[in-house]
């Protein structure tokens, strides 16, 4: 495989168009392009340009193979890397604007209960090219004129992020550089399920995003259950380091809780959920899981799961329900990927 372009930021491109022999000019077309969605081939470059970064990078580090559409409007995409590597990705729009969901790993070893990405385990890191490619081509689908397709950005797809460290950084500086796409730090949130040491360093970074928390459960004991992260990380450790990234960064973080039927959502869960976070600056982002073939767990009902909402506003929480988007067409992590697999493997039989 070779290398990915868009790894680069404006500098590195404008160096490496220099160290080609062409004029500083030919940067900003290049990474205009680049910013468009385009291939390396379909950029207005002199041919020999184009040769010459043919035979160092990918013309296509990224393809969208297959394209689910939820009858909510949510759109579910199967994308093939250079390698021959599948990931997912999501579309999902809201009255505010549209929110992409991107992968930052080609499936994960966190080993969550509840996700379909951690199935097969681990196979390789992404590359900050390779994370920012979903977006673009993603964008350059949906955007209309000079408005942008894409507003919002959850590094919330296959891949636990923070295992991904500098990878998932540099693709947030690269994402929200001016003159590139520039989506807003502010208008991005990374969720991890509390690797608490990189929580740290992220806090350190300069980059004002969102941090989102997959929390899940009130005690170390029972989230073991469902996550092994929490047999190195314990939940007081989460919400100190939740507490110094509000200190330095002035961002309130977020908690995930998926609600899984006779787990995680009964009245007892709700008090101790209320005693555990009531009086920081957090919010409580409330989820019917998106229920994995391959796994027992099961979503909690539509009315327990509104009757949980009300314990946690009555009891002081800042909390939300989130809407259900794509559930008809796999809207869990790693759930078109796995199906896609599995396919493939029947085909060869």
């Amino acid at each position: 495989m070779k290398a990915i372009l868009q790894d680069l930021n404006y500098q590195q491109i404008e160096d490496l168009v220099l160290r080609l022999g062409e004029k500083k000019f030919r940067a900003k077309q290049l990474y205009d392009g680049l910013m468009q969605g385009k291939r390396i081939s379909e950029i207005n470059l002199s041919k020999e340009l184009r040769g010459k970064l043919l035979d160092e990078f990918e013309d296509c580090p990224i393809e969208i193979i297959k394209t689910l559409i939820s009858a909510d409007g949510t759109e579910k995409y199967l994308f093939r890397l250079a390698d021959g590597n599948i990931i997912e990705g999501v579309f999902m729009r809201y009255k505010y604007g549209n929110t992409q969901c991107v992968s930052t790993q080609v499936g994960c070893r966190m080993g969550c209960k509840f996700c379909a990405s951690t199935l097969g385990g681990r196979v390789r890191d992404l590359t900050s090219g390779e994370i920012l490619s979903q977006v673009l081509v993603v964008n350059a689908k949906h955007k209309e004129g000079t408005k942008r397709g894409v507003t919002n950005i959850v590094l919330m797809g296959s891949g636990e992020p923070l295992d991904n460290y500098q990878n998932v950084v540099t693709f947030l500086r690269n994402v929200s550089q001016e003159g590139g796409i520039n989506i807003s730090p502010r208008n991005i949130s990374l969720s991890t399920c509390g690797l608490v040491d990189k929580m740290y360093d992220l806090a350190e970074e300069g980059l004002p995003i969102n941090l989102t928390v997959s929390l899940h459960s009130t005690t170390d004991s029972e989230r073991a259950r469902t996550m092994p992260v929490a047999n190195k990380w314990k939940i007081a450790e989460i919400l100190k380091a939740c507490e110094n990234y509000f200190k330095v960064t002035g961002r309130r973080y977020i908690f995930e809780y998926a609600l899984i039927a006779g787990e995680n959502c009964d009245s007892r869960h709700a008090e101790e959920l209320i005693n555990l976070l009531k009086g920081k600056p957090c919010h409580v982002n409330l989820i019917r899981l998106n229920e994995v073939k391959e796994r027992s767990l099961m979503a909690a009902e539509e009315k327990q799961a509104y009757t949980f909402l009300s314990l946690l506003q009555k009891g002081g929480l800042s909390a939300t329900l989130r809407r259900r988007t794509g559930a008809d067409v796999g809207g869990a992590c790693g759930q078109l990927r796995a199906s896609y697999a599995q396919e493939q493997e029947n085909n060869d039989n």
